[in-house]
């Protein structure tokens, strides 16, 4: 089993770099391996075919494609999936190929564990339709926060690797980014509080649109495809 990590593909208009990666190479994996996008995927897209495109392409990939929401999500379709149980987290099956890991869950795939929590700002907010093109859903409620912890309580605070779309406050501001608006810092000093917290190989997130890493152990994916 082979798990690779990317970011942001924003529907069609980011998701070339994994066509091209995996252009000719179609025999070196199978749907037991998985491809895990940092957020802002588009599988629950603002138009119907946009999302219909982003997932035909998406399935037609070799692997499975794991997700976890990031800002550009539309919530309400997300919303509308049942949950269900899946190598113990709460997941949204989109299909068998494409499935959503939900926020403050652990899982435990093929021996190797994820922490994983999505969600973040949209500092385009101005230029979208709420209800439409934003959902108030893009950050975290209390709920989630909790069941986090709680997740990460029942695992000892240890896992392999942790999974967001933005990233501890402490890392945002080691990159030279400013809060926009006072909405996210909650989630930035929730995340800061689990990378204090928690023992993890490495962390990988999305969401700042580069490929770059601090403290070699925090690691923002944009056009880098990883394998772990």
């Amino acid at each position: 089993m082979r798990i690779l990590v990317t970011g942001d593909t924003h529907g069609t208009f980011d998701i070339g770099k994994v066509m091209r990666f995996f252009e000719g190479r179609e025999d070196e994996f199978t749907k037991d391996d998985f491809l895990i996008i940092c957020g802002d995927v588009g599988v629950c897209g603002f138009t119907a075919a946009e999302e219909a495109e982003t997932r035909r392409l998406l399935c037609d990939l070799p692997v499975t494609v794991l997700w976890i929401d990031g800002n550009h999500e539309n919530f309400d379709l997300l919303g509308e999936y049942p949950v269900s149980e899946w190598n113990g987290g709460k997941v949204h099956f989109i299909c068998d190929d494409i499935i959503h890991l939900m926020r403050g869950q652990v899982f435990n795939i093929g021996g190797t564990t994820f922490f994983t929590f999505g969600g973040a700002y949209s500092i385009d907010r101005e230029g979208r339709i709420k209800g439409r093109t934003w959902f108030p859903e893009e950050l975290p409620n209390e709920e989630e926060y909790a069941e986090g912890w709680r997740n990460l309580k029942k695992h000892g605070f240890e896992v392999d690797y942790i999974l967001t779309h933005t990233a501890p406050a402490e890392i945002i501001d080691s990159m030279g980014y400013y809060a926009e608006s006072d909405e996210e810092d909650e989630l930035r000093q929730y995340l800061q509080r689990v990378a204090e917290n928690t023992e993890f190989r490495a962390w990988y997130f999305g969401h700042f649109h580069e490929d770059s890493f601090t403290e070699d152990k925090f690691f923002c994916l944009y056009d880098d495809i990883i394998e772990l």
